[in-house]
């Protein structure tokens, strides 16, 4: 019998080499028998655009893409059709290339996050109290999936308050959505902190209060490493009862959400991320 060429799927951002994508996309087509390929792709913007770098690659055949930084603004913007989830992200991370030639945009990093939360962490938002950290583009893409799991409130705390306050009324729900600037996060535990800013690449930590975190509290970063991020080791220093989970959980659910939008078909997350937990450690 003759084996059917793969379906073609591919990363596309700069820089991409150090990308896990192609091994967790190898891993779900292992474990779900799917015939594809995954490859890393840089598009250099000095040498080709964003758009035309995409048009390139569905002339050649590429069936969806992952987008990752810096395209994920572009990339909402060149999709002929957007998910509600990335229509309120105004961030797309996920291109499915449809038979008639438009390109669907979703951005599946919300429901990455949550599920990693809910799952890993073992901690359902349901009336929770979430302080979220920066109003970038990654908390953009988080906020429509963590509120419709009906937290108690959120408070999304940003260097620049006008820009925290602006997001959180991009939502209309009934949850109590507030925000400020650092120094004007309340003084008081939350349930659940999130850290949706990129310091803990540099090493760095967001100008937060310790007095956020309370002995019960999960604290997260988006952000992963072979160790605990300089922000998990922070918390665990002010508050050695809080529980910490960094974001390499998200990282596979997102990819699960973006391989079930491409092929239909869900792979079990939990054997993926112990499989990459070991090889970056």
């Amino acid at each position: 019998m003759i084996q059917a060429d793969p379906d073609k799927y591919g990363v596309v951002g700069d820089p991409i080499a150090h990308s896990k994508s192609p091994l967790i996309h190898r891993l779900f087509a292992e474990q779900t028998g799917q015939n594809i390929s995954y490859q890393a792709i840089r598009i250099d913007s000095e040498e080709i655009s964003f758009a035309n770098a995409i048009k390139q690659l569905k002339l050649e055949g590429f069936k969806g893409l992952n987008i990752t930084l810096p395209y994920k603004v572009d990339a909402f913007e060149q999709a002929d059709q957007l998910t509600e989830r990335a229509q309120l992200a105004q961030a797309v991370n996920t291109y499915l290339f449809n038979e008639n030639g438009q390109i669907l945009g979703d951005n599946t990093d919300g429901a990455g996050l949550v599920l990693d939360i809910e799952q890993q962490g073992q901690r359902p938002f349901n009336d929770q109290r979430v302080l979220i950290i920066g109003a970038g583009g990654a908390v953009q893409g988080i906020l429509q999936p963590l509120l419709a799991k009906q937290p108690g409130l959120v408070h999304i705390a940003n260097r620049t308050a006008k820009r925290a306050e602006l997001l959180g009324q991009r939502f209309s729900t009934p949850i109590p959505i507030t925000g400020s600037g650092w120094q004007d996060i309340p003084q008081e535990p939350f349930d659940i902190i999130i850290n949706g800013t990129s310091a803990s690449l540099e090493g760095k930590l967001p100008p937060i209060s310790e007095k956020v975190i309370g002995r019960h509290s999960l604290v997260y970063d988006m952000m992963y490493a072979a160790e605990p991020t300089v922000f998990l080791n922070w918390a665990k220093q002010h508050q050695p009862e809080c529980q910490i989970l960094d974001g390499l959980g998200m990282l596979v659910g997102q990819a699960a959400e973006s391989f079930y939008l491409w092929r239909g078909i869900k792979p079990d997350i939990e054997p993926v991320i112990q499989q990459v937990r070991k090889l970056i450690s």
